[in-house]
């Protein structure tokens, strides 16, 4: 078995054209999850990290654990309008459209160390955008976490561009 072997490819969907990687599979298999948290843990339980900041939403179902077994705080960053106290927001561009992440603005302290996590990378717009919520708040990107890489579409780059350093679990070609 492999984290890889897991993921369902699912044509077309949310559009035409697009090969969608659904991590909802993986996530069902006891072992497949599990592999997946440990895999990540064993990554990073050696280093000083904080907290984890998750992406929504699926970023949420692997960070909460992870930061669980580290024995660090979890903070979600959610699409606009769903966090109930004031916020920090971001707009960005994704590979088809436009969004805006949030952040609660007492989630994350000057000088705390946090691993971003989320269940994908892509074109990077989602993580450069949350990584950019935590800046602004004082937090220092220790790295940036995935399940999947979708190397074709340039994420990767667009991260490392920005000085972020990055690490998935697996790759796929094409988008």
């Amino acid at each position: 078995m492999t984290i890889k072997s897991l993921i369902r490819t699912v044509p077309h969907y949310p559009r035409h054209g697009v090969q969608f990687r659904d991590i909802t599979t993986l996530l069902k298999d006891p072992l497949g999850l599990k592999v997946t948290v440990d895999e990540l843990f064993s990554r990073y339980e050696n280093q000083k990290i904080d907290k984890v900041v998750g992406v929504e939403s699926r970023g949420f179902l692997v960070g909460a654990p992870l930061a669980y077994k580290l024995g660090v705080g979890f903070v979600p960053v959610r699409k606009q309008g769903k966090l109930p106290a004031e916020t920090l927001g971001h707009d960005y561009e994704l590979e088809y459209g436009s969004d805006r992440v949030e952040i609660h603005t007492d989630a994350v302290e000057k000088g705390e160390r946090i691993l971003l996590v989320d269940d994908l990378l892509a074109t990077g717009g989602t993580a450069i955008a949350a990584a950019a919520l935590i800046e602004k708040l004082g937090g220092e990107i220790i790295e940036c976490a995935f399940i999947i890489d979708l190397i074709s579409l340039g994420g990767r780059s667009r991260l490392g561009e920005k000085g972020y350093k990055m690490f998935a679990l697996c790759e796929f070609e094409g988008d």
